[in-house]
């Protein structure tokens, strides 16, 4: 059974930066598209970052090109997202999905597994 844990998130000011983590366990993490996600209240749940399996390939959404940067390190089971230049727009709970496909995807319904959320607040 997998379980993804993260951990990282906090209040910032805008324009400053978090890092956040997502460790997985109970399956080959190597074999699995990793992602991240938002949902701020009373919104759906939006892709953020996706990665592909080697880490090679990567994907952002418009919202955060250029300031977002997702990462892996296969052999410690993790996944990471750098976000620097931190806006209020920001803030939401933020999640880490796997999917068993092969390439890097964005459709929320396609992962199945997920992990408990870490809350990031952007302080104007």
């Amino acid at each position: 059974q997998v379980q993804l844990v993260e951990s990282g998130g906090g209040l910032v000011q805008a324009g400053g930066s978090l890092r956040l983590s997502c460790a997985a366990s109970g399956r080959t993490f190597s074999n699995y598209v990793m992602a991240w996600f938002r949902q701020a209240p009373g919104k759906e749940r939006e892709f953020v970052a996706g990665i592909s399996r080697t880490g090679i390939t990567t994907d952002y959404s418009d919202a955060v090109k250029g300031r977002f940067t997702i990462s892996r390190d296969n052999a410690k089971n993790t996944v990471y997202l750098q976000m620097n230049h931190l806006k209020p727009e920001d803030t939401a709970a933020y999640y880490c999905a796997q999917y068993g496909g092969s390439v890097v995807i964005r459709d929320r319904n396609a992962f199945g597994s997920w992990g408990q959320g870490t809350q990031v607040t952007v302080s104007s």
